[in-house]
C-alpha cells in the first residue's frame, strides 16, 4: 500500500511532467492544483530534489521542474527516494536477511521474498508516463 507522501509525491510529479513546456512551476501551484499541503509538498519536494529527481530555481521565476521526462521516471524510483526498500513481513524474531529463527526454510519468508520482487519488477518498470497515460495502458502479468 502506497503512503500518502508517496501518493501526493506521484500527484506533484505528474502535474510538473503535464506542464513541462513552463520550466519552472511554483510549489504554491501544485499544491493548489493537486490539493496537497503546500508544507508537505515543501518537503517532499526537497526529498526528490536531493534524490535527483527534480531541479529548483530560488527568487522571482523560479520553481520545480522535472529532471528527467516522465517515461524514465520510474514509480519505484519515487518509493525508494521517500520510504526507502520495502519493508519485510513480519514472521518473526530475528532482524537478518532471514526475519526469523528458521532462516532460509521458513516458508513465511520465501513468500515474502517471492511477493517483495514482484512488487519491485512491477514498480521498476512502471513510469509516471504509464500512470499518466491511463490504468489499462500498461498491462502487467506475473506468475508468483
Amino acid at each position: 500500500m502506497l503512503s500518502a507522501k508517496v501518493k501526493y509525491a506521484i500527484k506533484a510529479l505528474l502535474y510538473l511532467g503535464e506542464n513541462e513546456s513552463n520550466r519552472y512551476v511554483l510549489s504554491r501551484d501544485v499544491a493548489e492544483a493537486k490539493s496537497i499541503p503546500k508544507k508537505f509538498l515543501d518537503a517532499i519536494f526537497l526529498e526528490l530534489k536531493e534524490g535527483g529527481l527534480l531541479y529548483s530555481k530560488k527568487g522571482r521565476g523560479g520553481g520545480y521542474g522535472l529532471i528527467r521526462p516522465v517515461a524514465e521516471i520510474m514509480i519505484g524510483q519515487v518509493i525508494g527516494i521517500l520510504e526507502g526498500p520495502p519493508a519485510r513481513l513480519p514472521c518473526g524474531r530475528q532482524p537478518a536477511e532471514y526475519p526469523c529463527s528458521d532462516g532460509p526454510t521458513c516458508r513465511i519468508c520465501h513468500v515474502d521474498l517471492q511477493v517483495r520482487e514482484a512488487t519491485a519488477e512491477i514498480l521498476n518498470s512502471t513510469s509516471l508516463l504509464d500512470l499518466a497515460a491511463g490504468p489499462n495502458a500498461h498491462i502487467l502479468t506475473y506468475d508468483i
